[in-house]
């Protein structure tokens, strides 16, 4: 796959956010013509997304760009060769460019590991200008899913999820979103009901097949036994405000072992 973006529909944004240091658009203009140029294929995600779908225009302090793993250090590497400072700040999902105060984002996963970026980004991406280029920005299916988990108690993404439902209801992909929710079901439900509880005029937004399909498993789930091993999947979330459930109360994290369910309770004198 190549950066060429003729395949992509071409949309005009509804919006565009506001840098909250308008010295960095100097740096955000060329770090997109570099890109623009890179040949290696690229979105442009966060609040540049959510802007042109919804028309909410608010102050950002930096660029997101998604990109598959492979490319990640392609990216990095183009942008060093070009003297700008590169950091991984953490292997599992993300580095940065940099130029002095300034930088951006290279994102190919989420912090919790739930959401790797595939082709499928790409097929079903659209195209903005942005700082005079044609660039791909990523479909409001997978804007949706990389917002799902940030939820923690200084940032939480559920009012973009609800926006880019108000307003790009028809373009999303429910089929392939429940695919990407599949195991984690219940967060999808969890922002659908929070969508209906916030625009109950606008209901219908939301295929009734989705809604009757995840209220089945609800209902399936109540009659299953309860789990055996204590987990809190709260740390999917955030994994400083979910921290003492796995460091102190014997809950299994994400992954590994925790204590198996039976008589328990905090022991507050400890």
């Amino acid at each position: 796959m190549t950066s060429e973006t003729s395949d992509s529909p071409m949309m005009k944004a509804r919006a565009i956010p506001q840098l909250i240091d308008p010295d960095a658009e100097p740096f955000v203009a060329k770090a997109i013509e570099e890109l623009a140029s890179s040949e290696i294929p690229f979105l442009v995600a966060g609040t540049y997304a959510v802007s042109a779908y919804t028309g909410i225009s608010r102050l950002t302090k930096d660029l997101d760009i998604f990109c598959k793993a492979g490319d990640c250090g392609r990216i990095l590497g183009y942008f060093r060769e070009r003297d700008y400072e590169i950091a991984v700040e953490d292997e599992r999902w993300i580095g940065k460019v940099l130029k002095g105060k300034h930088f951006f984002d290279v994102i190919f996963a989420s912090s919790n590991g739930t959401m790797p970026v595939g082709d499928a980004w790409f097929g079903d991406a659209r195209m903005i200008e942005l700082c005079g280029f044609p660039v791909r920005i990523v479909s409001p299916t997978e804007l949706i899913w990389s917002k799902c988990f940030i939820q923690l108690r200084h940032r939480y993404d559920g009012a973009d999820i609800a926006h880019v439902i108000l307003r790009a209801s028809d373009e999303i992909d429910w089929a392939r979103l429940l695919g990407y929710l599949e195991v984690q079901w219940e967060v999808l439900l969890i922002h659908l009901l929070n969508f209906r509880w916030i625009y109950p005029t606008e209901r219908d937004r939301v295929p009734q097949w989705l809604l009757d399909e995840l209220i089945d498993r609800l209902k399936t789930q109540c009659d299953m036994p309860l789990p055996q091993m204590r987990i809190c999947r709260g740390r999917m979330y955030s994994r400083v405000d979910y921290e003492i459930d796995v460091k102190e109360w014997g809950f299994a994290d994400v992954g590994g072992e925790g204590e198996m369910r039976g008589n328990w309770e905090i022991d507050d004198d400890q």
